[in-house]
């Protein structure tokens, strides 16, 4: 089991570990990006940032929805946040969903035939394009009454094979 293998790993991290970092970014940042796998420790090192720089928000896709938004502003009014990062990458999975092959997993599963009936893929929020998606982040932070103008807001697309940035958007000073 997996979990195995992570607590052994934590009992060398914790003799290892060093001194405790303030809960606020030190950096004044917040990013938020997709729950991929491959871009653990990968976007980190890409930004040129470490732990205890930014407050990172993940979810599949980097969507900006009540949640993003919500955690947002807890890093802006309670931790000093003063700049967004929206990171979108290439070949993202959530513009690639396949409603058959989720149906076909959730029978794997064991989930319930009455569920999978009444299943939509929309209720999963797919994207549609990598790059759109970071825009349309953007759109819904600006609209936000939550998220001041003050706050800057910027989108990038990283390549998830190389790690290069591509901005979408910068918002200057």
């Amino acid at each position: 089991m997996v979990i195995k293998d992570i607590l052994s790993e934590n009992r060398k991290f914790v003799n290892e570990n060093g001194p405790l970092l303030s809960a606020k970014p030190a950096r004044g940042l917040c990013i938020i990006t997709c729950m991929d796998s491959r871009l653990t420790g990968f976007l980190e090192e890409a930004l040129g940032i470490g732990r205890g720089d930014a407050k990172i928000i993940r979810n599949a896709g980097n969507i900006v929805d009540d949640g993003a938004v919500r955690s947002a502003a807890v890093a802006i009014y309670a931790l000093g946040v003063r700049e967004i990062l929206i990171v979108g990458h290439t070949d993202c999975g959530m513009a690639r969903l396949d409603r058959d092959r989720i149906v076909s997993e959730m029978r794997k599963l064991g989930v319930d035939e009455g569920v999978i009936e009444n299943f939509s893929l929309s209720t999963l929020n797919p994207i549609a394009d990598e790059e759109e998606n970071v825009i349309e982040g953007i759109r819904k932070l600006r609209s936000s009454p939550l998220i001041p103008e003050s706050v800057k807001v910027h989108g990038l697309i990283i390549d998830i094979a190389t790690g290069e940035l591509r901005p979408l958007h910068i918002d200057e000073e």
